[in-house]
């Protein structure tokens, strides 16, 4: 692994204490959840090596509406 990059960051106060309260419930720090949260934006726009996962919030078929989603679907009756 290439060595990390010392970055100063200015960011809005409001921002940084949605990040901090997040970074928390995720047993992170600040800094690796900026990290993280970057690494997961750069992955989902393909602009990161390595194997592409698709993005809960983009549809492949299953849609609300859609086939599978209907209430009840994939229960025995």
């Amino acid at each position: 692994m290439a060595g990390k990059k010392q970055y100063p960051l200015r960011i809005d106060a409001a921002v940084y204490d949605a990040l901090e309260r997040w970074a928390a419930d995720e047993f992170r720090s600040v800094n690796a959840h900026i990290e993280y949260v970057l690494r997961e934006a750069l992955r989902q726009a393909g602009r990161l090596p390595g194997p592409r996962r698709p993005a809960e919030h983009e549809d492949e078929g299953g849609a609300p509406g859609g086939p599978g989603n209907s209430p009840g679907a994939g229960r025995p009756d």
